[in-house]
């Protein structure tokens, strides 16, 4: 956090190095992006990324769609990049970026976008990916959460209404929201976050979308075997 100097902030544990969520699936040389939010850019430096087929994004919070300006050289590949939105995200998107998609002859060097429309509960096929968007909580309104194959992300929330629970049985990988130590008025506090990591009953949950009220390993210390704090860089195969 700028400013701060409490221990999470200074610490010398890689783990305590965070920048805004986001995941980037990955098969043969196609590449799918979630959300792009104001770190995207060193993001996808860091992991030498050249292309992109897709982009699913959750919701339009900052922290969460703010990097997509740096979609551009991405997008100009194989314009123009397909991006999954539902409704709300995908109007506000629109308002933050009105040069994305005002008309002109093209020769600024903007990104290349095209919308497609998300509804919780409807599967879609995102540039070959087969993904079930799926409605949870974030405050008082609803956000989207991905399914792809067994693995679920669910970030940025702090309720799973049952119709969605019911889409969440048998996953092999759940990766959920789990803020701060405290209650939150829009995200799941750690306690909450076992609770329903419990309910939901995933092989492995990692769990993202920390606050520096955080210690990586303080935590990890504590959790059940098949429980674990995620971090940058976190890779696996599902």
């Amino acid at each position: 956090m700028i400013g701060c100097t409490c221990e999470v902030c200074r610490s010398t544990d890689p783990r305590n190095k965070r920048r805004r969520v986001s995941v980037l699936l990955s098969e043969g040389q196609r590449r799918w992006l979630i959300d792009a939010g104001p770190d995207f850019r060193q993001q996808a430096l860091d992991v030498g990324l050249d292309r992109l087929d897709a982009v699913l994004l959750t919701h339009a919070h900052a922290d969460h769609i703010l990097g997509m300006d740096d979609l551009r050289p991405l997008s100009w590949k194989n314009p123009p990049l397909p991006v999954w939105a539902d409704e709300s995200t995908s109007r506000t998107v629109e308002q933050a970026f009105p040069y994305f998609f005002a008309e002109g002859d093209g020769k600024t060097s903007r990104p290349k976008l095209r919308f497609h429309r998300l509804e919780p509960g409807r599967p879609v096929n995102a540039a070959g990916l087969d993904v079930l968007p799926i409605a949870i909580h974030h405050g008082d309104f609803d956000i989207v959460g991905f399914r792809v194959g067994g693995m679920a992300y669910l970030t940025d929330c702090n309720g799973i209404p049952e119709a969605s629970r019911a889409l969440l049985q048998g996953l092999d990988i759940l990766i959920l929201d789990a803020l701060r130590p405290k209650p939150h008025p829009t995200h799941y506090s750690l306690d909450e976050a076992v609770a329903v990591a419990k309910e939901l009953g995933a092989k492995q949950t990692w769990f993202t979308h920390f606050s520096h009220d955080v210690d990586h390993e303080t935590w990890a210390q504590t959790l059940p075997a098949n429980m674990a704090p995620a971090y940058d860089g976190l890779s696996f195969d599902f």
